[in-house]
């Protein structure tokens, strides 16, 4: 098969700043396009250009990051001016680097400098992206000056900015950590010993790594970071012991795999909680933490911040939020309702009758809507991929139970219709006068319980299976 000459590709002053990513786009695409055809694939750049490309850090680092060896790199034989670059095959970047950027011009090249030197001592085919998420202070060319690919994310927020990072990372792996300087970037090395070891998510742990003075508000230390970490392992079994650090690495494909949503700060705690709920293996390295270099505040908002990722925990907990809290509402509203129903009780001076019977129905009620929310919610979310699948609430399951659910509730309809049968004759045999409401509201409060529960449970039924239908 004959040599297919390169085509000079011109090059101007303009568009060098451009040329790491013209270069990898030429590169993806004519090799998928002719590679197949066993044909060599060829890119001819100007002399003029070549001079300029390997005066500038940035641009040289596209050819170094395509592994193009020196042997490749051959002149045509009908010019002098220009060069052609037989294109190798290809080979992934092993790690990106990614940093959420606005305004960060007081510390961006430290970080930068620092991650760049931590790929050098480590031997690391890497990348280094800023997601820029609208910053004006002069990041954007501080960063491409030292050689780092930016990523414009028009969306604002840490969610944003990290996902816009995450989804133009060409590593197999992803580092992510703030640009304010307040982590150590030459310490990525055992981040990238455990991904390579097979876990899909390394948390950096600043309790374990140190964290110095000044470093963290007393607030954020004390209060607010581990009071939210013990719910999240409370809550969904994490093995993680900081959620909230900004250091972490993880595997690019698993992350995406794992549609992530949210777009603020709670971005920390999506990542964490569901790569728990898909049995992802998660591991943490210590880390330290040290006050950041800039001279403005934070973009961290306590209060507001800290009662997203709050919320955000509960809402992706249906059984900590709805079932749990449910059960011991009915439970304690039906050990209440079997002690009244047998007379008054007294303790200390207090006595409880009738009336409290009422307020133990109500709980049962209120408890029972609880649980069915709680089912409902978790339903759903697993419908719309926000939670992984349920064995127990499986479409075969769900089908199953909606008889079970019918049979039950009837159950409980004609109890309640059989107890309000019996009160109504219990008045007629009075001469439809005055009760004694003493004891016929423990006749016609369980009656009216029992009818408003049975009610719930076929409405809840057939609702949950019009949840369970399957979607195309």
């Amino acid at each position: 098969m004959g040599r297919v000459e390169a085509q000079p590709l011109q090059i101007s002053e303009e568009t060098l700043f451009n040329l790491e990513d013209n270069l990898l786009l030429f590169y993806t695409l004519e090799c998928k396009r002719q590679l197949h055809r066993h044909l060599p694939v060829a890119l001819a750049v100007s002399s003029h250009a070549r001079s300029m490309l390997f005066r500038t850090d940035r641009l040289q680092s596209a050819f170094e990051r395509l592994r193009i060896p020196e042997h490749m790199i051959t002149a045509p034989a009908d010019t002098r001016s220009d060069i052609a670059l037989a294109v190798p095959s290809e080979r992934s970047v092993e790690l990106s680097i990614v940093m959420p950027c606005l305004n960060e011009a007081e510390t961006l090249e430290n970080c930068i400098r620092k991650a760049q030197r931590s790929l050098n001592e480590n031997d690391i085919r890497g990348e280094i992206i800023i997601a820029d998420n609208g910053s004006c202070d002069g990041s954007q060319e501080i960063a491409r000056r030292l050689g780092a690919r930016v990523v414009s994310v028009s969306a604002r927020g840490y969610g944003n900015a990290l996902m816009g990072g995450i989804q133009a990372a060409r590593g197999e792996y992803v580092v992510m950590g703030d640009a304010d300087d307040s982590y150590d970037f030459t310490t990525l090395g055992p981040f990238v010993e455990k991904l390579r070891a097979g876990y899909d998510l390394v948390m950096g742990n600043r309790f374990l790594g140190g964290i110095q003075p000044g470093a963290m508000p007393p607030l954020h230390r004390y209060l607010g970071n581990p009071v939210l970490t013990a719910i999240g392992r409370l809550f969904f079994k994490s093995p993680s012991g900081d959620f909230h650090c900004g250091l972490r690495g993880f595997k690019r494909d698993a992350m995406l795999a794992l549609d992530l949503r949210t777009t603020g700060m709670e971005f920390a705690s999506e990542m964490v909680v569901k790569s728990t709920l898909h049995d992802l293996r998660i591991t943490e390295v210590p880390t330290t933490l040290q006050p950041d270099g800039r001279s403005r505040p934070p973009h961290l908002r306590s209060w507001s911040d800290g009662w997203k990722h709050l919320r955000f925990l509960m809402l992706y907990s249906p059984r900590w939020l709805f079932l749990y809290p449910g059960l011991l509402l009915m439970s304690a509203g039906l050990v209440v309702g079997l002690v009244l129903l047998q007379g008054p009780i007294f303790i200390g001076g207090l006595g409880f009758d009738a009336q409290t019977l009422l307020y133990a129905a109500a709980a049962i009620v209120l408890g029972f809507q609880a649980v069915a929310f709680g089912v409902f919610t978790k339903v759903f979310a697993i419908s719309e991929g926000l939670l992984p699948e349920d064995p127990k609430l499986s479409f075969s399951r769900i089908k199953l139970n909606l008889e079970k659910g019918l049979i039950l509730g009837a159950c409980l309809i004609i109890t309640g219709l059989v107890c309000s049968v019996y009160s109504v004759l219990t008045w007629k045999q009075l001469h439809f006068g005055i009760l004694d409401p003493t004891r016929t509201l423990r006749i016609i409060i369980p009656a009216i319980t029992a009818l408003i529960i049975g009610v719930q449970i076929v409405f809840s039924s057939l609702f949950l299976s019009v949840l369970g239908l399957r979607r195309r």
